[in-house]
Order: structure tokens, then C-alpha cells, then sequence
């Protein structure tokens, strides 16, 4: 009976729900399991989640769980949905300083290909700055990214 009573208060505020959505893991059921929880763990759990059980496509057709169906998608939107699912990869990578997520990552920067190898050399030498501390989020990593790139004399376009 309590887990009904919870499915239903869940369901019941899904259409306000779009003012709390996160950024980070987009729109959906696991954006609302997980609200008010930080790190890692809870944005990994949110985003599998919202991916997993298909709920991004039923919230942005009926504009519930948190998702508008007006919107519009962005490169930025791509690159943070791209960072929330492949988070751990991406740090492994960049402490290696080259992989294929890392290259993908790139990619949805419209980084070009001969600049590929200086981006995965930049984002590993600032590899301490990028993923800053236990509690790092995917806006964080990204945002550390980015101020990396800006500061760099051939990825400063890209930004």
C-alpha cells in the first residue's frame, strides 16, 4: 500500500515538477526519484533511470515528469546527456589522455579532428582541475572543461 501511495504522489505532482528538473540528467522519473540528492551517485542513478525505462519520451510528449515539450534541443543538452551517462569513462580517459569517449566528447564540441589530440592533451593535463574533488557533477566537470578549453590558444573557438 505505501509504495502505491508513493507512485501516486509521485504521479500527481509530475506536471509541477518541470520548475525542479536537473539540468544535469535532463527530464523524467529518475529527475524526480533523485531530486534533492548531490553527487555521482544519484545523477548516475537519475540519468539510468530516466534513460532506461523510456520515461524521457512519455514526459516530453504529455509534458509531465518534469520535461516541456516545447523545447528544444541543443548541442549543449547533447553534451550534457553524453557527459551524465559516460561520466566515469570520461575521467578514466582523460587521466589516459586519449579513448574514444574522450574523442566523443570532442565531437560534440565540434572540435575538429586535427585538434582532437591537443583537446584529450589539454583536458589531461587539467585533469585535477576538471574533475575537482569526490563530489564533482557533470555541470562541474563540464563547466572545468570548458574554462580549460577557453584558456587554450587553439580550443578557445570551440568555447
Amino acid at each position: 500500500m505505501l509504495k502505491k501511495t508513493i507512485a501516486a504522489v509521485a504521479l500527481a505532482s509530475a506536471p509541477f515538477a518541470t520548475v525542479l528538473a536537473d539540468d544535469d540528467i535532463g527530464c523524467g522519473a529518475g529527475t524526480i526519484i533523485w531530486e534533492g540528492q548531490s553527487g555521482l551517485v544519484p545523477k548516475v542513478l537519475g540519468a539510468t533511470t530516466n534513460g532506461t525505462f523510456g520515461n524521457q519520451t512519455f514526459g516530453i510528449s504529455t509534458g509531465t515528469l518534469g520535461c516541456s515539450s516545447d523545447g528544444v534541443v541543443t548541442a549543449d543538452a547533447r553534451t550534457n546527456m553524453f557527459a551524465s551517462a559516460n561520466l566515469d569513462q570520461i575521467a578514466a580517459e582523460v587521466a589516459a589522455g586519449e579513448g574514444e569517449t574522450v574523442d566523443a566528447l570532442a565531437a560534440l564540441y565540434d572540435v575538429e579532428q586535427a585538434d582532437r589530440e591537443a583537446f584529450a592533451q589539454m583536458a589531461q593535463a587539467n585533469y585535477a582541475r576538471i574533475f575537482d574533488g569526490n563530489e564533482v557533477t557533470v555541470a562541474d566537470v563540464l563547466a572545468g572543461l570548458e574554462a580549460a578549453m577557453a584558456e587554450n590558444q587553439s580550443l578557445s573557438r570551440y568555447v
